[in-house]
């Protein structure tokens, strides 16, 4: 029992997040963080690697774009191609070549989305697969199950999700069988303390602040290495979005990463940065560039716009990504109306250059504490 303590106590500390400095102005810090597979610095966009890939790129492209840490997905993962072949290559990283961090979510949300047909009950969720209707069933315990074998290096707890809008007593309940499932991933998470993945707790509650009081006092109690903010984005106005996050971001341990999954465009992550956020996930810097919309610092454009036809300049002149050094408005307009496989790839390498290098100079700024003249320029240029 001493030695299972000591071991739990070594993996609490395992993350070790540190503040390495704070804005005077607003609730912005940038910090650090530490994994098996290598420290993060904070602020940290993570690009979405669905089924062991961040569409379109390679790891080498993710490293030489400033990529620190990706994202996995566990529900995704384990009905393709599965966590026995996975096993083989002793985790997700040998199997996609990805010797950095991983993070992987709990499956909760996509069973919530994607499943045909679920049913949620104290045990978990039941549900049939969208590839092919085949039946399973996903547990706290089972989530921790596959994250361990996808030997993630932080891993979230299974939790609830719930659709916009959605009353108090539905978002209630929700958030208490997330406390409930919580309190079972970290006992099943301590007894495979030897892989040394770290736990995450997601905070849910609606759109009802005594909600996400009640759901962050009670996750917080289990004394979790670091916490994330669920149910946000999920077709909420972006004032209620942002509301949400301002009430529940100071409520969240100030010693430990606070992480707002599935947020959001580059306005967003600066705005949440500057109410204390630390870590963002999102698809929309991959999923806007396979549909031609490419984010810039003056803006975001369409690049199937008839104007860029003739263009012979870059996506953004300033702009120091694969792309924009070595391709034209013109050719990557080109490229998509004729739907050529290559403009994925390189409109993809420009947006996640664009959000890693958005979220390097946030970091910059507050390290200079000059955060909020960083975001009134960028939001002048933004908007034009």
């Amino acid at each position: 029992m001493e030695m299972q303590c000591l071991l739990h106590k070594n993996l609490m500390n395992l993350l070790n997040f540190k503040i390495i400095s704070e804005s005077t102005e607003s609730k912005a810090r940038a910090g650090v963080f530490h994994t098996k597979h290598g420290s993060v610095e904070t602020p940290i966009f993570m690009p979405v690697g669905t089924l062991g890939t961040v569409k379109s790129l390679t790891p080498e492209e993710l490293i030489e774009c400033g990529a620190q840490i990706i994202l996995g997905n566990t529900y995704h993962l384990y009905l393709r191609p599965g966590c026995e072949i996975i096993d083989k290559f002793s985790g997700l990283h040998k199997f996609m070549n990805w010797d950095r961090p991983i993070l992987t979510d709990s499956g909760g949300f996509q069973v919530f989305s994607l499943a045909r047909l679920s049913k949620i009950t104290e045990e978990g969720y039941a549900f049939q697969s969208h590839i092919d209707g085949s039946r399973h069933m996903l547990t706290p315990e089972m989530a921790i199950d596959i994250q361990t074998s996808l030997s993630s290096d932080i891993m979230m707890c299974l939790d609830k999700c719930i659709a916009y809008p959605a009353n108090i007593q539905e978002a209630r309940e929700a958030l208490e069988l997330t406390t409930r499932w919580a309190k079972r991933c970290k006992i099943q998470w301590e007894k495979k303390t030897g892989k040394e993945n770290i736990l995450f707790g997601i905070i849910q509650g609606g759109m009802f602040s005594e909600l996400r009081k009640q759901s962050a006092e009670e996750l917080i109690e289990l004394n979790l290495p670091g916490y994330a903010i669920g149910g946000l984005s999920v077709g909420e106005p972006k004032d209620l979005m942002l509301e949400m996050a301002a009430y529940t971001l100071p409520l969240m341990p100030e010693t430990k990463p606070k992480y707002i999954m599935g947020v959001g465009t580059p306005e967003d992550l600066v705005e949440l940065i500057g109410l204390g956020a630390d870590m963002f996930d999102c698809v929309m810097p991959t999923r806007n560039a396979r549909n031609g919309q490419l984010f810039t610092e003056f803006g975001t454009i369409n690049i199937s716009n008839s104007r860029h036809k003739n263009d012979m300049d870059p996506i953004d002149p300033d702009c120091t990504c694969y792309t924009c050094r070595n391709y034209s408005r013109a050719y990557l307009r080109h490229l998509y109306l004729n739907r050529e496989l290559l403009v994925y790839r390189l409109n993809t390498l420009h947006n996640i250059h664009y959000y890693l290098n958005l979220i390097r100079n946030t970091r910059s700024a507050i390290c200079a504490d000059e955060f909020e003249n960083f975001k009134q320029d960028f939001f002048r240029k933004r908007q034009g």
